[in-house]
């Protein structure tokens, strides 16, 4: 437990029905008295705990309401933070919020950190550093899958993965520490067929962690997406239909789009941030070329590519030219403008991007759009069960971890085979439950808690 009290706005700024400031710590019920006066009694001492109160937020230095509100009292340890807690719901808007703010760290409190709470509710055991991530997880998913992703890591879906390693790990280690210590005992050691069958078991969940982790990726912040390919191909109308919106204007006048354009769209619970691109093509208008310069640069740092094609026309230099870059890319081909008489050639497509899903289209018949939708989801999931059936490594500081520990393991391993010395072994089986201890809060060090804790809102 902490000796001083926090307090934050824990609503978003701004005009709003109501407005919530928050207080945690001991003095929260000492310093809610001195400024609320509920309607019915002179101190919310009088009520009993988690009870709505209904009253006034007075500064009684100078004899005058403040607002009209309502205050709860939450006793430790059943609260957030395991501390003594105050929600006081105002009226909405930037005055009376700040106001009562004011008014709170007058009388003792002060102003809390961004992520304060949530780092509290860490530091006094009740969650761990996983679950505290998915809190901001929560706050900024994009998807309902997201949410859903987020949501199973704040209930320990991934703690308790990782805590099942580390309890192998442990169980190794207390068996070779016994074979270390009391070798001139009639104590049966461990051999080394059960440390490589156990070692291998701990490589092999790690690493099924790891395999989540692109897709988790994926789900927690986006997949990169660039519509590419020259001019009055219909990029534009794509990006329209994929959001339902007219977002891009749409003409027939090529070098309509000449920069880029970004928006989120959600397929099928998939978070896209999509980029319709200035038509890639030889110009001489200086604002279409910055706009086709920017739109290379987006290429190159996308994660899928939907390279767009005209079935109403032949393939040119600058498709083929596309088509080149477009080959070491994660890409699916669209040719568009299926409703008219076909002159592009589909063998020659074949032939220089092979390995890519083509997919003919209609965006003005809104044709095709449903397989393309299923082939993004294919291709973000490989055939894998529902986000909220398994746990994801969403985070890449738990990937980093998961990937060190992956090595340690793998080390241990290697060492078991050679037959080396417990204690050798050992040092490897040590470090990868170090590093498994890292994704929990376990074993890191305090900068990279504060660190994280930094990312988060104030109030939260």
């Amino acid at each position: 437990m902490f000796d001083d009290t926090i307090a934050a706005i824990a609503t978003a700024p701004g005009e709003a029905g109501i407005s919530i400031i928050r207080m945690s710590g001991s003095k929260s019920l000492e310093i809610v008295d001195k400024i609320f006066v509920p309607k019915k009694n002179k101190s919310i001492k009088n009520y009993p705990q988690r009870r709505l109160v209904y009253g006034h937020i007075i500064d009684k230095n100078k004899d005058k309401i403040i607002d009209e509100v309502l205050a709860v009292y939450m006793k430790a340890p059943f609260t957030y933070t395991r501390e003594d807690v105050v929600e006081i719901n105002c009226h909405g808007g930037i005055v009376p919020v700040r106001n009562i703010l004011d008014l709170i760290l007058k009388n003792g409190a002060r102003m809390a950190e961004p992520g304060e709470f949530t780092k509290r509710a860490f530091l006094n055991g009740r969650i761990d550093l996983a679950q505290a991530e998915a809190v901001m997880d929560i706050i900024s998913a994009k998807t309902d899958k997201g949410f859903d992703v987020a949501l199973n890591q704040l209930e320990g879906s991934l703690s308790k993965k990782v805590s099942e390693i580390r309890d192998i790990i442990v169980e190794l280690l207390a068996h070779l520490q016994v074979s270390i210590d009391y070798t001139e005992e009639d104590i049966q050691e461990i051999t080394y067929p059960e440390l490589l069958s156990k070692s291998e078991i701990v490589r092999d969940k790690i690493k099924k962690l790891l395999d989540t982790s692109e897709t988790g990726k994926i789900i927690r912040e986006g997949l990169n997406t660039v519509i590419v390919g020259k001019p009055n191909v219909g990029k534009s109308s794509l990006l329209n239909a994929l959001l339902r919106e007219s977002r891009a204007i749409v003409t027939d006048i090529p070098g309509t789009t000449r920069d880029v354009i970004e928006e989120y769209v959600s397929i099928r619970g998939i978070p896209l941030k999509i980029v319709d691109t200035a038509g890639i093509r030889e110009t001489e208008d200086v604002v279409e070329k910055m706009g086709v310069e920017r739109s290379k640069e987006f290429f190159n740092k996308a994660d899928l590519v939907i390279f767009m094609l005209d079935a109403s026309k032949e393939l040119t230099k600058e498709d083929r030219e596309i088509m080149e870059h477009v080959k070491n890319k994660k890409a699916i081909i669209l040719i568009n403008k299926t409703d008219l008489p076909q002159k592009i050639n589909e063998n020659e497509i074949k032939e220089i991007l092979h390995d890519k899903k083509i997919i003919k289209v209609s965006i003005a018949k809104e044709v095709g759009l449903n397989e393309l939708e299923e082939e993004i989801v294919k291709m973000v999931y490989g055939g894998q069960v529902k986000s909220r059936e398994m746990s994801l490594v969403t985070n890449i500081r738990h990937k980093n971890a998961l990937e060190k520990a992956l090595k340690s393991i793998e080390e241990s391993i290697e060492a078991i085979k050679q037959e080396l010395f417990f204690d050798l072994i050992a040092v490897d089986l040590n470090d990868c439950y170090e590093y498994l201890g890292e994704i929990t809060g376990d074993t890191v060090a305090e900068n990279i808690i504060d660190n994280i804790f930094k990312n988060f809102c104030l109030g939260k």
